[in-house]
This record gives C-alpha cells, sequence and structure tokens, in this order.
C-alpha cells in the first residue's frame, strides 16, 4: 500500500536514510577481506555496514531509519532517455528484469547477509521494482515532516540539500567515523549552487562514473558561472537563443548542438519524488524483531562485536 509519508507509521522527529548499497561498498572496500565467517566466507561488508550504522545512531540519534535499496540500479525509464547510463557497469544483460551490475564476486554473497540481518534487527529496508535507492531517498524526503539526515557517499544526492527543511547530506570521507556535513552554505562555497542548483550543474558538467556526457567543453566551473548569471538550466537555454545574452560563442555553440541531451537529462540526473512506498515502521528498532533469527545469523555469520555493539546502540 502506498501512503503519504505523514501517514506512515513510527515517524517522529528527525529521519535518518541510508543509501544501502552505497554504504556496504565503502565497508566491502574498507575493511580487510580477512574478516570471515566461521565457514571462511567473507563477511567485510556485513560487518562493516553493521558498525557503519552503530556509529550513525550513536552519534546522530535519529528517530527513524530506513535502509533504502537498489530494487533497479539502472531503470529503463533512464537508459531509454540516455542509454549510455551507467552502461559500463553493466556485467550480463538479460531479457527479463534488471541488468546484472558488475560487483565483485566477494561482494555479491554477502547481499543477501545484509537484507536478512536488517529485517532481523527490524531497520525498515525499502527498496522499489523500477527505482534505483536515490529515487526511494528522494521519495522520504519530500514526504518527511522533520528533518532529514542522508547518508550517502553519492554525491548526486546534494540536490536534495534543503536548509529550510532541515534536510542535509552527511557524505562518508573516512568511514563514517568523519562525515561531510553538507548544507547549503557548504554547497554554495564548494560549487556555487545551493541544492536546488546542485543536479542542473551535474547534468551540464557531466558524470563519468553514471555515463552522462554532459555538455562538451562546459566543466564545472564553467556550469556554476552560468547557473549564477542565468539562474538555472531553463534560464541558460533561453539565452543560447537571445543574441544578447553573455555567453560565448563556443558556449552557445555547443550548449545549442546539445539541446537533445539537455532535453532528457533532467529526468535522469534529478531524483524521482513519487516512487510508490510501501507502508513500513520508520521506527528506530530499540529491540530485535526476530531476536532467534538474528542469534542464528550471528552464529553462521560470526557477525561477533559489530552486531552485539549496534544492539547495545539500538537499546540505549
Amino acid at each position: 500500500m502506498s501512503v503519504p509519508y505523514g501517514m506512515m507509521r513510527g515517524v517522529t522527529g528527525r529521519l535518518m536514510l541510508l543509501d544501502t548499497a552505497s554504504l556496504y561498498f565503502r565497508a566491502y572496500f574498507g575493511v580487510p577481506d580477512s574478516v570471515r565467517a566461521p565457514d571462511g566466507s567473507p563477511v567485510n561488508a556485513v560487518r562493516g555496514l553493521l558498525d557503519f550504522i552503530d556509529r550513525l545512531v550513536k552519534d546522530h540519534r535519529p528517530d527513524a531509519l530506513v535502509a533504502c535499496m537498489d530494487a533497479d540500479w539502472r531503470p529503463e525509464w533512464r537508459v531509454e532517455l540516455i542509454p549510455s547510463y551507467k552502461a559500463h557497469r553493466v556485467a550480463e544483460e538479460r531479457e527479463v528484469g534488471p541488468d546484472e551490475e558488475e560487483v565483485p564476486d566477494t561482494l555479491s554473497p554477502q547481499v543477501p547477509v545484509i537484507e536478512a540481518v536488517l529485517d532481523a534487527l527490524g531497520i525498515a529496508r525499502v527498496g522499489v521494482a523500477g527505482y534505483e535507492a536515490d529515487d526511494v531517498i528522494g521519495t522520504f524526503t519530500a514526504r518527511a515532516k522533520g528533518p532529514v539526515d542522508i547518508v550517502t557517499g553519492d554525491r548526486d544526492l546534494y540536490q536534495l540539500v534543503d536548509d529550510e527543511r532541515g534536510v542535509r547530506v552527511l557524505y562518508p570521507l573516512k568511514g563514517v567515523g568523519t562525515l561531510q556535513l553538507t548544507d547549503e552554505s557548504w554547497l554554495r562555497e564548494k560549487y556555487g549552487v545551493d541544492g536546488g542548483g546542485y543536479a542542473d550543474l551535474a547534468l551540464l558538467r557531466g558524470d563519468p562514473s553514471d555515463g552522462l556526457p554532459g555538455v562538451p567543453g562546459i566543466g564545472e566551473k564553467t556550469a556554476a558561472k552560468l547557473l549564477a548569471e542565468f539562474g538555472d538550466l531553463a534560464g541558460i537555454m533561453a539565452a543560447v537563443d537571445d543574441p544578447k545574452a553573455r555567453l560565448t560563442p563556443s558556449q552557445r555553440k555547443r550548449l545549442d548542438e546539445s539541446r537533445p541531451y539537455v532535453a532528457v537529462a533532467p529526468k535522469v540526473v534529478r531524483v524521482a519524488q513519487d516512487v510508490p512506498l510501501p507502508d513500513v515502521d520508520t521506527t528506530l528498532p530499540r529491540t530485535p524483531r526476530d531476536p532467534a533469527g538474528l542469534d542464528e545469523l550471528a552464529a553462521r555469520w560470526g557477525l561477533g562485536g559489530s552486531l552485539q555493539r549496534l544492539l547495545v546502540t539500538l537499546g540505549a
């Protein structure tokens, strides 16, 4: 059932949204693969993510917490608009359902374990078919009635930063012990734009990591200057048709030639805010939802101190 955010069970105070894949990738590469289960299987991503969540809850004390998932890491509706979107990350194309993403061999088997542990803990885990975690985060944020902390290593989500609504991005610099608290003041100092302008900046400069070509010859600094001069993407494109507008001949030519890209890129770059979210209890759990199941997972995968520390933090 899809319901407005304000009607979701357990919503009080500060909401923390985890870009879960972003965090377990960081855990995987940040924790040695010598961290293993009793049977020798690597569990560095599992334990690293539990350590991340423990530190985040301990330091920021959210009232509600959602682990947002990529039900579709490369949605077809984005690929139809820009075929190069994340194309370099495709490990295998599939006739039905999402293409398979290139993921390290020893990380893939850990993802179902992560999901099972989150479920046994009672931490809300939300992924919606046809959408990326970014879109789930965007929709939760749009519907939030209170402040929101978005935890991600993906700068795309800077577009959601909104001081007036108390929406900020916590961007891990080293583990999650050192977080960059990204608000509009930081964005203006770093990029010359606020949260609402970041998507236009990213669209213009492009992003090779996501297969977004951008406008040739328009880098980050030039994009920021154009946005400062003309306000937004629509203003910039209107200036292309205005001979009096202060554009260099090369800028005018490149923007004019990029009209097909500029026409479709906003829908690809901007996160969706209308995802049909399920009815979930987002309250930060104080005790495990499935204690017996959690004990079995802890023993099977050797989750040890990482899980115990998180349980103590949740119960505090």
